[in-house]
Order: structure tokens, then sequence, then C-alpha cells
């Protein structure tokens, strides 16, 4: 009997006894006079145990069928060995067919020390920011080196996602896979972007960010946060340089969902390729995603800025990088360790120790 069980007991008894009446037998458990009586009634014909819960020692009414609780195990363990509790749990109701509560799930996991509970550590305090008015307002973008192919493509032991999610919406707005984090790859995805959606107002990123060697496989040199940023300047967008990762935690928790659910869901379906895994970015899971996650913002507006006849004429030149060179006593330009000459009629008078520019496009065409 649990403790306030034996003070009831205590109370019930002295009642029987005819040392109290009902009314102070009520007063002393904070019950009813009705309820006092029958629990009376109940002690003078079943003894003590009348007073211990029905139900005690008795397996509940919901409690998980013990066949279908090892069902799921075998399941999880042969194909859901590494999944977490909620992404087991849709699995197991979509693929599998099977109606379980997602929190049962969670239970039976760690019940069965397929999944060890989280606990939460105390770090340092961040105050949260609110998120911006309307969609295309504010667009956080990051890259993120990870074997996003688990190994079964030895051609590529990791690869990197550039990925950007809208801060007012939380949509996933582009993502795709390349090798690295190079000028290139970074200018193919905003050139996609602006093309496809608009020109977004702001651009959060890394203060010192990846866009500089800091990843053996990056293949960027020293001047691609200042090309970078000239590009946005050009397009009229503005850079924000985060101070630390959680300034911009939207698309560093993105990050994480993706290592998880990503990662796997490109297991089931058998991707092994980059092409083959950005068709699937595009077409399945980037909607699938959007259609989970995104909220709704304050504002209904689309504040992309779409893209008129000049600029698009113009894209090839702003997704470019460029070099400043003055030319030599000869006309002659150094580039890459590489002289080239100056012809002697040009569109304008250009004179010795004049700054040209330099562009260097992503077809590999250099033009002065």
């Amino acid at each position: 009997m649990t403790t306030a069980e034996r003070i009831r007991l205590t109370v019930i008894e002295e009642l029987t006894d005819g040392r109290i009446n009902v009314p102070t037998a009520a007063l002393k458990l904070n019950l009813s006079v009705r309820q006092i009586k029958r629990l009376k009634k109940r002690f003078k014909q079943y003894g003590h145990d009348s007073l211990i819960h029905g139900l005690r020692g008795k397996p509940g009414l919901r409690k998980t069928d013990m066949q279908m609780e090892m069902e799921i195990v075998k399941t999880i363990k042969e194909k859901y060995h590494d999944f977490g509790p909620l992404l087991a749990w849709e699995k197991i109701a979509a693929v599998h067919n099977i109606p379980i509560g997602r929190e049962t799930v969670r239970a039976i996991m760690i019940r069965n020390n397929i999944w060890e509970s989280k606990k939460r550590k105390r770090g340092q305090y961040f105050s949260w920011r609110d998120r911006r008015t309307a969609y295309g307002e504010l667009e956080q973008f990051d890259g993120s080196y990870h074997d996003w192919f688990e190994g079964r493509n030895p051609l590529l032991p990791e690869t990197c996602l550039l990925a950007s999610i809208d801060d007012a919406t939380g949509r996933l707005t582009k993502a795709i896979i390349g090798e690295n984090e190079s000028v290139e790859a970074v200018f193919a995805f905003w050139r996609e972007y602006v093309e496809d959606i608009g020109i977004p107002v702001e651009l959060y990123v890394d203060k010192f960010s990846t866009y500089k060697i800091n990843h053996p496989m990056a293949t960027d040199n020293l001047e691609l946060m200042t090309q970078f940023r000239r590009a946005m300047k050009e397009l009229g967008t503005n850079l924000i340089c985060a101070n630390s990762p959680q300034a911009k935690g939207r698309i560093e928790r993105l990050f994480e969902t993706l290592q998880d659910r990503l990662v796997k869901e490109m297991r089931l379906a058998g991707i092994n390729t980059i092409d083959a895994a950005n068709v699937y970015l595009k077409e399945t899971f980037i909607p699938w995603f959007n259609d989970r996650y995104a909220v709704i913002p304050k504002s209904s507006s689309d504040t992309h800025r779409k893209l008129d006849t000049k600029t698009v004429k113009k894209l090839d030149n702003i997704f470019s990088k460029h070099y400043i060179r003055s030319i030599n006593n000869d006309f002659t330009v150094q580039y890459k360790s590489r002289f080239y000459q100056l012809q002697e009629i040009q569109p304008v008078t250009v004179f010795k120790t004049d700054k040209v520019l330099i562009e260097e496009r992503p077809d590999n065409i250099t033009s002065f």
C-alpha cells in the first residue's frame, strides 16, 4: 500500500470501530460523505484490499501488444538501426503500415536499448531572434562537408551540400550537392537561384566562412569572399556575416536535420551519385521538407526581386571572378604566371600602368 492508502486505512478503521463519525472521516480525508460511506461499506466486505486501487498490478488497456512490439523491434534493427525515434516512427507508419504512436516507438526503442535518450547540456545563453516578416527578406546560406553517400561511392568519400533556407518561412529554398565549396560552385548555386526564384534582399553567411581555404577539399582562392561579396553587391543584396554559428542557427539546424534524414532517405532510395542526389533533392526531398517544416510568415509578400532584361545579360559578368591588373611598359598584362600582349588598336585608349579588369568566367574564358 502507498502512504496515502495507509493513512486512509487508519481513518476507515477508526470509523468502523466507532471512534469517529462519517463527517469527521470526510474532513480528515478531504472526501465527500457519500464517498466515505462507500469506502466503509467496501472495507467491511473485502477488508484492507478494498482500499488498494483496483488496476494496480494489471496491464494497462492501452499497453502495446508484445507481439507487435517484437515485430517493431525486429524491423528497426534490420532496416532502421541508426534512425532516431521520430524518423523510425514515420517509416514504420508509412512503409510498414503499423498503427502505433510516435512516443510509443520512442519508448520501445529506449526499452530495447536501440535509442538512448539525449539530455540537453546547459551552455551559453543565446536569446531568440524574431523571424523576418516576408519570404525572400533574408536567406541563410552555408555549405556542409559530409559523407552524404555513406561510403557507397568510393570515388566520393566526402561531398559538400550547399543550401539556403528562408528565414521568414523556414523553407529550404535550394540545395545542391557538389564536390566542394569552391567559388565556381557558389557562383553556380546563386546564379541558378536568382534565375529560378529571384534576388533576395539580404544574405546571412559565416563571418570568416568556409569561402576561404579551411578544408582540404576546397579549391577556392583567398579572394573568394571578396568575389562573392562583390557579386552580391552588384545584385543589390546585402551580405551579413554572423559572429557565431548560433547567430545563423536556422541553417546550422538544417544541416543537422539533413545529415540525419537526407542521408537515410538517399540510402533507402539507393542513391549513390551526385546527379541522382540533386534530382532527388529538387523533385522529392525539398518539396517534402517544405510541406513538413515550412511555416506561414507574417506577410504573404514575396520580396525577391525579379531579374530584368539587362541584368540577365550581365549574369555572366556578375558571376565571374574579377581581378585588377596593371598594364606593363611593353603593353602586356600578367595573369596567373602568363603574359598577355595587348593589341595595338584597342576600343579605348590605354596607357602604361593603367588598370584593367580581368574576368575569369565559369566556362574558363578569360576576358579583359
